[in-house]
């Protein structure tokens, strides 16, 4: 199972300035879009670098939205996942990853609240997603062969499988859906078909 991509979540009508462009044109850019930055792009629509609020306060004496930039711009791509995309921002600090396709031209921008939206999905959405992903396709079980409760983005399990080995399947792909904090493991089985190792919970165990 496959994280949700970046592509599914970013915005491609993106504001942009050009490196000319005044230091005046950016800030009421930032201002009527109700943005905190923005890409700057060459002529060929070519990320350079990214324009913040932040940069405008603390370059004195840019005359250019070239000179007020931070460079190298922290991109993504489409088909990059939003966990590796979270990863980044908070690696670098930023708020905003340029989306840029495979000539490096801009072609979208993600923010960290687009991010948000995916990690702070409905308990609904993320306990069908359970379901559908893990139980139906990856185990084929029928819906509803395990108990599925998610709270707050935390998942529980409960119920009997057939096999000992598809215990830390289920735990490990329901952990992978987006939006899942934790998952809580309360699963049983009736044959025990894993290798030598710790002790399982058999139906019946504790």
């Amino acid at each position: 199972m496959k994280h949700r991509k970046i592509g599914n979540v970013m915005t491609d009508d993106v504001v942009r300035i050009g490196s000319g462009a005044s230091p005046e044109e950016v800030t009421e850019l930032l201002a009527r879009h109700r943005i905190g930055g923005l890409p700057v792009v060459d002529e060929d629509e070519k990320v350079i670098g990214v324009v913040s609020a932040a940069d405008l306060h603390a370059a004195s004496g840019a005359r250019t939205a070239g000179q007020l930039m931070s460079r190298p711009a922290v991109t993504v791509r489409p088909q990059d996942s939003v966990v590796d995309a979270a990863r980044t921002m908070a690696r670098y600090g930023v708020e905003r990853l340029p989306v840029i396709d495979e000539e490096d031209r801009l072609i979208g921008i993600v923010t960290r609240r687009d991010l948000l939206r995916v990690f702070l999905r409905p308990d609904h959405e993320i306990r069908a997603e359970v379901i559908d992903e893990v139980l139906v396709r990856a185990l084929w079980l029928l819906p509803h062969a395990v108990d599925v409760t998610v709270t707050d983005g935390v998942v529980r399990l409960e119920g009997q499988l057939e096999r000992h080995s598809e215990v830390p399947i289920a735990v490990r792909m329901a952990g992978q859906v987006d939006g899942v904090v934790a998952v809580v493991d309360r699963l049983t089985y009736r044959v025990e078909d894993a290798r030598p190792g710790p002790v399982g919970r058999p139906v019946g165990g504790g």
